[in-house]
Parts: C-alpha cells; structure tokens; sequence
C-alpha cells in the first residue's frame, strides 16, 4: 500500500515548472482593462480645453 504522506514528503517540483512560473510572472502583460484605461486617459487628455499640439 502507497504511504501518501512519505511520498509527500520525498517530493521536489521540477525545475522546468519552476522556470516557467518565473518567465510568465515575470513578463509586462497588458491586458484589455490596460487598454481600455489607457484610451480613455488619451481621450480626455486630447479634449482638454486649451490644449494646444
């Protein structure tokens, strides 16, 4: 019969899992909240009264 809780305790993630958890928390990712966020910021700086370009 399989002891879980030894099994359990002999186990190491692998360094593959590992070094994909830190590329992809690593990475900027701008999603579509961000952009929404963002055009609305360029919009209302655009229409401000006085602006000139």
């Amino acid at each position: 019969m399989i002891n879980f809780e030894e099994e359990l305790k002999k186990f190491h993630p692998s360094l593959e899992i590992e070094e994909a958890e830190d590329a992809i928390y690593n990475q900027d990712l701008t999603d579509m909240a961000d952009l929404l966020v963002n055009l609305v910021k360029d919009n209302k700086e655009e229409s401000r009264p006085g602006k000139t370009e």
